[in-house]
């Protein structure tokens, strides 16, 4: 579900309430701003989530130092 910063503000106990069932994405000017989600993770998602951040043909240990050169 998306709503509106002002729609979260005015009405922030029964998002907090529906949060709990669904994510609540909140906007403003049109951008999401944040996220409203219940607090127990869902292991597979967040695995899901991650597949093809890092391209096969990189290596653990070339990721590793490229994080390493930007910090």
């Amino acid at each position: 579900m998306t709503i509106t910063a002002t729609e979260a503000k005015n009405n922030f106990g029964k998002y907090l309430t529906l949060s709990s069932r669904e994510d609540i994405f909140i906007t403003k000017q049109g951008k999401i701003i944040a996220k409203l989600s219940r607090p127990e993770v869902d292991k597979i998602s967040v695995i899901n989530s991650l597949v093809g951040i890092i391209p096969s043909s990189v290596s653990e240990d070339t990721a590793k130092q490229e994080r390493l050169a930007r910090q």
